[in-house]
């Protein structure tokens, strides 16, 4: 069984702007996280927080290749980590795919298949969101999605 989960979206917006909305503390909560403890880079642990869900989590920063790749792993559930690649492909100078591919499903767990398709749609939103606000600016999306 394929235990990752692959997402893309084409993003109006040069890789630069994409890959600093992940990276900077001050752009995240735009489109995804209400915060992000600091700037992600390679080697440091993050606490990215949800204060809508009175929630935060950990993800610790892998490889960072500015405005190509972002890898972390995270995990919300104890034994549950999973590595995240994030990598950006230029177009030209205005717009971007971004390839998200989130591995390391346990085979053996019970609930892989619910969990594979809830990344899924996570990945699903969170690019959407993402979208919304590089190409109209729009801030109010994020943590909009009840279920």
């Amino acid at each position: 069984m394929d235990t990752q989960v692959t997402t893309e979206i084409k993003i109006l917006s040069p890789a630069p702007e994409v890959f600093e909305a992940f990276v900077d503390p001050d752009k995240i909560g735009g489109f995804w996280f209400s915060s992000s403890s600091e700037r992600w880079e390679q080697g440091k642990t993050i606490t990215i927080r949800y204060d809508e869900f009175e929630t935060e989590g950990l993800i610790k920063v892998l490889e960072v290749e500015k405005n190509r790749k972002i890898v972390f792993s995270w995990g919300f559930e104890e034994n549950d980590e999973r590595d995240v690649t994030i990598s950006l492909k230029e177009l030209d100078n205005t717009s971007t795919i971004i390839e998200v591919i989130e591995s390391g499903f346990k085979e053996e767990d019970p609930q892989i298949v619910d969990k594979m398709i809830g990344q899924k749609g996570g990945w699903v939103y969170a690019l959407t969101c993402l979208k919304g606000y590089l190409e109209n600016g729009a801030t109010n999306l994020r943590a909009s999605i009840l279920k």
